[in-house]
């Protein structure tokens, strides 16, 4: 079947999989220990775990005795009605299509068999985070193979990585509009935890329209304990804010860019397009414009845009981004290299917007300390030549190349180290200099090229090869040959 099916199943038997691995290894201690605990089934001693229950007709071996019965797609649906009914967070989110008749219930106890011989639950598995990196891992494959519809749900890893290792969010509300299965979220925390603060710092929230995706998410974020308020309808965030009067410290996301079905014709006088009305036929200014209108007034956002959304003046845009820049919201732009998403080949960018560019650190950093007065700067970031191909088609921003990016946006704030323009790669701009480019954001305007040093014995490597290259062309002619060498000689070259 078609992966966007089978992905489903998939995943929905990996969740079933892991909460039931962690479940049992709590119950086996609980009934070892009848001294202090009595009832291994006592649901207030999960809960108190922070542990989802799973009734015993959902646990893994109850389904795994039953995986060659033809009943057995009814018995997941059932399992995963009872986890439901037992943990109230999950409600409306697990999947529950597996007794469908197209489905192969001879294929599906296969599968299953196949998942209970991975262990993902126990506790050494659950501290290197095993499962999230499995469940990590099948997303990017089947963004990969279902292609431009995939890739709605899903940002590689790298991008999301660059995004929250640039904003920090150690405290406050996170949020993002257009949340996919949760990857900002769940990386969000990654960069808590090892900058050693705690989940509990942060305050999660975010929307979706896609409802098979809202679950995606939301499984995605319970598989880690992640507490947050995931909206879902079918209106998305344009038509129908979830999270209308939020104010949010950091804003993280990668819109649906360049939409032309935003349904911007009926919202023309809303109050959230302060620096101009966004085109109809193009969403990526509505989307700027939202984000800046759920900051704070210390927040940052960072978030992708297609690479028009630097220049374009069609239908006006150009006005708005003239307007944010005046604004002084400009914080930073990168330039990415092209190839890096599965839902698009075009090439896309990464803005930074900062609601107040004085000496405040967003959100308190657990760091503490304050950034420099950056009025009237912005950083430009050229990062096009970039990144590693690890497929014929897909490139990937390595590990360095975060860390190169990061440090040199950190040292520009002020926080660490002594920051320098670097031809070909970064320049602190001001606004006057982005007037004289006629407000156009691209990154290479401002950078510039780089320049290559070239040694003698480079230089000179190189003119006996354009000589060889020379005399095969014109066949030899000693005429020629003698005057190439007396033009070298008589730039201090002896051929």
């Amino acid at each position: 079947m078609d992966a966007a099916e089978y992905k489903h199943i998939v995943l929905g038997l990996i969740f079933l999989k892991y909460i039931s691995d962690v479940f049992n290894e709590v119950f086996k201690k609980l009934e070892s220990d009848k001294k202090n605990y009595s009832d291994p089934e006592d649901i207030d001693e999960y809960r108190m775990r922070n542990i989802f229950c799973v009734p015993l007709k959902a646990r893994w071996q109850h389904l795994q005795k039953n995986a060659k019965q033809p009943t057995i797609g009814k018995s997941i649906d059932d399992a995963m009605d009872a986890i439901e009914g037992d943990n109230p967070s999950l409600k409306g989110v697990l999947p529950k299509n597996y007794a469908r008749p197209a489905l192969d219930k001879q294929r599906l106890g296969e599968l299953i068999d196949l998942i209970g011989t991975i262990d993902l639950g126990d506790e050494e598995n659950r501290s290197k985070d095993l499962l999230g990196r499995v469940y990590e891992y099948f997303l990017g494959q089947f963004a990969d193979a279902e292609g431009k519809k995939g890739g709605q749900f899903y940002t590689p890893r790298c991008i999301v990585k660059l995004l929250v290792a640039m904003l920090e969010p150690y405290r406050g509300r996170v949020y993002d509009p257009c949340c996919g299965s949760g990857g900002m979220f769940v990386q969000s925390e990654k960069f808590i935890e090892e900058h050693g603060g705690g989940i509990g710092n942060i305050s999660v929230y975010g929307q979706e329209s896609n409802q098979t995706t809202w679950r995606l998410c939301k499984m995605n974020l319970a598989l880690r304990a992640i507490d947050a308020n995931i909206a879902w309808n079918n209106e998305g965030s344009f038509l129908k804010d979830a999270h209308k009067d939020l104010k949010a410290g950091f804003v993280i996301a990668n819109p649906p860019f360049n939409d032309s079905d935003w349904k911007g014709d009926l919202l023309r006088e809303d109050v959230r397009w302060k620096y101009g009305t966004p085109p109809a036929g193009n969403s990526n200014f509505a989307w700027v414009q939202h984000f800046i209108y759920h900051l704070a007034p210390a927040g940052t956002a960072g978030f992708v845009l297609a690479n028009g959304s630097m220049s374009s003046n069609t239908a006006g845009e150009g006005n708005i981004r003239k307007a944010i820049i005046e604004a002084d919201l400009v914080d930073c732009m990168i330039a990415l290299p092209s190839q890096l998403f599965y839902n698009t080949m075009i090439p896309a960018c990464l803005w930074f917007i900062a609601k107040d560019k004085k000496n405040h650190f967003p959100g308190g950093g657990v760091q503490g300390g304050k950034l420099r007065d950056r009025r009237g700067q912005t950083l430009f970031i050229d990062a096009r030549n970039m990144g590693v191909m690890i497929d014929r088609r897909h490139r990937e921003l390595t590990d360095d190349d975060i860390a190169k990016i990061t440090s040199t946006y950190h040292s520009w704030r002020g926080e660490h180290g002594k920051y320098e323009d670097k031809k070909g790669f970064c320049k602190s701009a001001s606004l006057d200099e982005i007037e004289k480019q006629g407000y156009i954001l691209t990154p290479g305007r401002y950078v510039g090229i780089e320049e290559i040093e070239e040694d003698d014995e480079v230089f000179e490597e190189k003119m006996n090869k354009l000589t060889t290259e020379l005399k095969v062309q014109f066949a030899e002619s000693d005429k020629l040959e003698a005057e190439i060498r007396k033009n070298l000689k008589e730039l201090g070259y002896e051929i």
